[in-house]
């Protein structure tokens, strides 16, 4: 669905398979020579959009590709990594990074992820997607282990977002140049820079993890109790997660929460909290059992209606340590476009 603002593009497993994928690719053969591709991504091993980056730095484009280089399924990335890196490669328009461990509460250490979703181009016309899809399918599949932990990306629910405003689309390029060439990984969070805020119109680009209050957080702490509040959440989990749901819902009119249906991604205990807490919640119900991989944010009260949407999980790491991008609009057509896939996702959940 398109808007002034963006147009939307959903996968799920009532579209097309590898639909998000076949688009990427379709972009990338676009950029002639001369142009210019700057991708930001967790998971990549789709060997043959690996060779299509490669056939486009060979007819001139740059190309500029930043990868997480620990991703929680550690080797997942190994066979588009080892063509990326060898003979023909990419060269220094590979980065793989590796954050160094923070502090959490209570008293561990966790590794920051790299775990923004950004892919722009500066052809056919300056372009920028943001979202919750990664490559991390492959054809032909060598490793099912890996899908069976990752899950099957290219036919679940995910979603990108183009963006073709200047502004937007040149704020989004420049943050991928400097996390492909910032030489202190460690320090992304503290530093200005990574807090700074895109904004055009209703909308608005923020880039995690955030100097005090999250701005998701703080835009939910606004809502009063004729709101009305509802999330797709790949992932829910961790303490401070579950209260900052709970509080919400007994601040708002209501909350409804698609989540993912693994216990990997969404505890039971987690479950039973936030049902404790009147939140009403449901999982997805795929008979092929494809992922709900969507992250997004409804919400509505006396006529105002915003939608968030991005690459960050309900969970502690996503939303106070890893690199994310978070996006807030009060656009009514991408309002429009996020509240029909919730239908979809409701279909899905059995209800």
């Amino acid at each position: 669905m398109s808007s002034p603002v963006a147009e939307v593009h959903f996968g799920g497993p009532d579209l097309a398979p590898r639909r998000l994928r076949d688009l990427l690719e379709a972009c990338v053969r676009a950029v002639p020579p001369g142009g210019r591709i700057d991708w930001v991504t967790y998971y990549f091993r789709d060997r043959r959009l690996a060779e299509s980056l490669l056939e486009a730095r060979r007819r001139g484009v740059v190309v500029r590709l930043t990868l997480e280089g620990r991703p929680r399924t550690e080797h997942a990335c190994d066979r588009v990594v080892a063509r990326l890196t060898g003979p023909g490669g990419l060269g220094e328009g590979l980065r793989t990074v590796r954050m160094w461990p923070v502090p959490t509460p209570p008293g561990k250490l966790r590794y920051p992820h790299l775990h923004e979703k950004l892919y722009c181009f500066s052809h056919p016309e300056p372009l920028s997607f943001v979202g919750s899809y990664n490559p991390s399918g492959d054809d032909p599949e060598e490793d099912p282990a890996v899908i069976d932990e990752i899950r099957d990306q290219d036919r679940g629910h995910n979603l990108l977002v183009a963006f073709r405003d200047p502004s937007l689309v040149e704020g989004l390029r420049a943050h991928a140049d400097w996390l492909h060439h910032t030489p202190v990984p460690g320090l992304l969070g503290v530093i200005a820079r990574a807090n700074r805020r895109l904004r055009s119109g209703s909308t608005e680009i923020h880039f995690l993890p955030h100097i005090g209050r999250h701005p998701l957080l703080g835009r939910l702490d606004g809502l009063g109790s004729s709101a009305r509040v509802r999330i797709a959440g790949s992932h829910v989990k961790g303490a401070g997660i579950v209260r900052a749901l709970g509080g919400l819902a007994r601040r708002v009119g209501s909350v409804d929460l698609v989540a993912e249906d693994t216990e990997r991604r969404v505890p039971s205990r987690v479950e039973e909290q936030l049902r404790a807490a009147g939140i009403r919640f449901r999982r997805t119900a795929d008979p092929a059992g494809l992922p709900m991989h969507n992250k997004f944010v409804l919400a509505e009260e006396s006529g105002q209606r915003w939608v968030a949407f991005g690459s960050f999980n309900w969970t502690t790491r996503s939303f106070w340590i890893n690199r994310e991008i978070l996006t807030i609009s009060s656009d009514e057509d991408l309002f429009a476009a996020f509240d029909e896939r919730w239908k979809a996702l409701e279909r899905g959940s059995g209800c």
